[in-house]
Parts: C-alpha cells; structure tokens; sequence
C-alpha cells in the first residue's frame, strides 16, 4: 500500500483505530443532529420574526381589541399555524383582562390596577412560554460548540499514541512510517471542528435574533397595559 493511498480520506477512517472510530462516529452524528436543530431553528425563528411583524402592524392600525382577540382565538382554535408567539401573549393577556374585569363588574368594584396586573402577569407567563420554547434546543447547539473540539482533540492524542507505540516495533522510522498513523488521528479533531464551527456560529446568531424578539415582546407587554390602564379609567 502506498502512502498516497494510506492518505486517503476513506482509508483514514477504516484503518483507525476502534476507538478513534467510535469518537469519529459519535462526532458525525453529534454533527447530524446538530444541523437538524440549526435548520429547525431557522425556520422557527423565520416564521416568528414574520407572525411578530404581521400582528404588529395590525395591532398598531387602530383595529378593535376585541376583534383582534376573537380573531387570535379563532386562530388558535382552528390550529391553522397562523398564530405567532406576540398574538398568543396578546392573547393572554386580554383573557385574563375580559375575565377580571366581568368578576369585577359582576362584585360592583373595579380595581384598574388589579385588572391591569393580573393582565400583565398573564402576559409574562405567555411571555415566559413562548421565550422557552424559541431557546430550545439552543443549550445542545451551545453544548457541541465547547464539547466536540475536545473530543475530536482525545481521538487525535489517542491515536498518535497508538502511532507512535507501533513505532517502537520498527527499526527505522520514516515519514512515511509515521504519516499514516497521524493522519488517521487527526482526522477526529477535523470531524470535531466541523460539527463545532456550525454549532457556534448558528449559537451566536440565533442567540441575537431571541434577544431582539424578547425585546420586542416585553415592549408589547408594557405598551399594551398602558392601553389597558386608559381603558379602565
């Protein structure tokens, strides 16, 4: 065999030792599932992005808030796909407005701070629902960042260990004795950046786009009470 053919990307592989194998073996699927996430988290925070804009602007258009929500909830009901995370905190927080304000009226005593903070908080727990799940699954896309490059570095050092143990039963050693041993090895930390390098990048971007709609977000909530707090004066 000659050392061209050693070289070879697939020989590498094959001609690895059993451990260095299992590592190069969990990084590709650590890196399949890791490009799984990235895809799915893109579409998702795509579609976010877009249903915030829509509802934003029909918010701001001066429509009805009582037909906006019916519409949120007929949405919701129809599971049509079109409800977004800013509509279904809208949603939450003008229910849980309707019904303290009918068991208000209903006693003779309305409280407009009671009625706007139980609205508030109805709003941070929708609030609190939607952010957990834009992040999901941003804590294993962080977890392959940090972890892969190190496990593809112990498949590395093992195998140039086993290359050089096979070095002590040669009397001369060449490059071309070495060569193959250490490429093989090196292949791990090559298949350990290459599920890293995505995982980080696609970590920081989606990082900044969940930050920017919670910004979003909690502005709604905090606007959208002060339209409460007037309405009940």
């Amino acid at each position: 065999m000659t050392v061209a053919q050693d070289l070879s990307f697939v020989s590498l592989i094959t001609n690895a030792s059993v451990l260095v194998q299992l590592v190069m073996l969990l990084l590709a699927a650590v890196s399949l599932m890791s490009w799984t996430y990235i895809f799915r988290k893109l579409f998702a925070i795509r579609n976010a992005k877009s249903q915030t804009e829509e509802f934003e602007r029909n918010f701001w258009a001066g429509g009805n808030l009582t037909t906006l929500y019916e519409d949120a909830v007929s949405n919701r009901r129809r599971n049509t796909g079109q409800t977004g995370a800013l509509e279904r905190i809208f949603e939450a927080g003008m229910s849980e407005f309707n019904k303290a304000k009918a068991t208000a009226a209903g006693k003779g005593a309305v409280d407009a701070n009671a009625l706007v903070d139980g609205a508030r908080r109805a709003m941070r727990a929708a609030y609190q629902r939607e952010m957990d799940a834009l992040e999901s699954h941003l804590a294993f896309l962080a977890s392959v960042g940090s972890v892969s490059p190190y496990v593809g570095l112990f498949g590395t050092v093992w195998g140039i260990m086993n290359s050089f143990r096979g070095l002590a039963n040669v009397q001369q050693a060449t490059l071309a004795s070495v060569a193959p041993g250490i490429a093989e090895a090196l292949i791990a930390t090559a298949i350990g950046l290459f599920a890293a390098i995505p995982a980080v990048v696609a970590y920081n971007r989606y990082s900044h786009d969940i930050d920017r709609l919670a910004i979003r977000f909690e502005s709604f909530v905090e606007e959208f009470s002060n339209i409460l707090q007037r309405q009940v004066r």
